[in-house]
């Protein structure tokens, strides 16, 4: 199974067949106003089906998680790098971001964190993580209200339960 590896502060690994559960926060834990979250949502979701194949996404107030599995580069034939995918979603939404406030700087820290899912089970667990964060965080009572979350249609409906 083709691996990747590399390291900023953080060690990264890829498994070019497996989904990645990859969080990344807001720089100094600053607070997304509600009105660009949906910017970060879109960003997320650009390269659906491209670079990626998405399963869940939510963007919570200082944080995004998303899951997924790095698909082919048709160009270059070979699997696009994570590094590369979090710098299209993060440099995108970071730009985008900026502009709609009107302002200058880092919007995201330069480092995300990220995980390998080596199971279905863990997956499912994974999914469930991510789609019940908002509920957690207090901030609906049903995950299916929070307007910044994003699941893939036909996914198991166990894990979605609730």
């Amino acid at each position: 199974m083709p691996q990747a590896f590399y390291r900023r502060q953080l060690p990264h690994l890829q498994v070019d067949d497996r989904q990645h559960f990859v969080t990344f926060c807001t720089d100094h834990r600053w607070i997304l106003p509600e009105h660009v979250r949906s910017t970060v949502l879109e960003c997320c979701l650009h390269d659906n089906g491209t670079r990626v194949d998405l399963r869940v996404a939510v963007v919570m107030p200082d944080h995004v998680h998303i899951i997924f599995t790095p698909l082919v580069d048709q160009e270059a034939m070979e699997v696009c790098s994570l590094a590369e995918i979090m710098n299209a979603i993060k440099g995108a939404s970071a730009h985008r971001i900026n502009k709609a406030l009107g302002r200058r700087g880092r919007v995201w820290q330069s480092e995300s964190f990220d995980h390998v899912v080596r199971s279905s089970e863990g997956l499912d667990a994974k999914i469930q993580y991510v789609l019940e964060n908002p509920v957690r965080r207090g901030l609906v009572a049903e995950w299916t209200d929070y307007p910044w979350l994003w699941r893939k249609p036909f996914m198991n409906p166990f894990v979605l339960k609730r």
